[in-house]
């Protein structure tokens, strides 16, 4: 079948897309021979696999569904975010355990999706503006400075100060879905 998208177009987009494609298959052989069993790889793993094991054993287990929504969101909403950034040349990382290009898997899968988690759970009585000030105070003076330190997150055309209020938002975000009850059977 025949496009009716123009045809220069559809040829000077395919270029683009084989210069990404290309830029990945050459960062997959950097991966392979420079990340993959090194110390940066494991350091990773172990942030991939044990925030998520530790919220296993300590979870409110009659809220796992409402928390897991929650844990989804941040989830999207994270990586969505951090595709952006990597795409617009703010920021990038190293030591993936996944060759992926741009998100770093621990952080917006791992680490930030289950320390919302805990908050939300733990003491539901505090305000919510305070444990989004407390997320994103951790977050951006904490978590990313050890990030920087370690070598696997490399700031290009950002400030970490930026991320504070993006933090404190997805908080506030991720909060309020975790207290919706409009959910009905399908």
């Amino acid at each position: 079948m025949k496009p009716i998208q123009d045809p220069e177009k559809l040829k000077k987009v395919g270029e683009f897309y084989d210069r990404v494609t290309q830029t990945h298959y050459d960062y997959f052989d950097y991966w392979l021979h420079n990340t993959l069993f090194h110390w940066d790889f494991w350091i990773s793993l172990i942030l991939t696999i044990l925030p998520w094991a530790v919220w296993l054993k300590f979870r409110k287990e009659e809220s796992s569904d409402r928390l897991l929504f929650v844990a989804f969101f941040v989830i999207i909403l994270s990586s969505w975010l951090d595709f952006i950034g990597t795409d617009y040349g703010l920021w990038y990382y190293t030591g993936k355990i996944i060759p992926t290009i741009p998100v770093y898997i621990p952080w917006d899968m791992c680490l930030l999706p289950v320390f919302i988690l805990f908050l939300i759970q733990y003491k539901p009585e505090v305000s919510p503006i305070i444990k989004g000030l407390i997320f994103a105070g951790v977050s951006t003076f904490i978590g990313e400075p050890i990030f920087l330190w370690l070598g696997f997150y490399v700031l290009k055309k950002w400030s970490i100060f930026y991320s504070f209020p993006i933090y404190f938002l997805i908080y506030l975000a991720s909060h309020k879905l975790s207290k919706r009850t409009k959910f009905s059977k399908l």
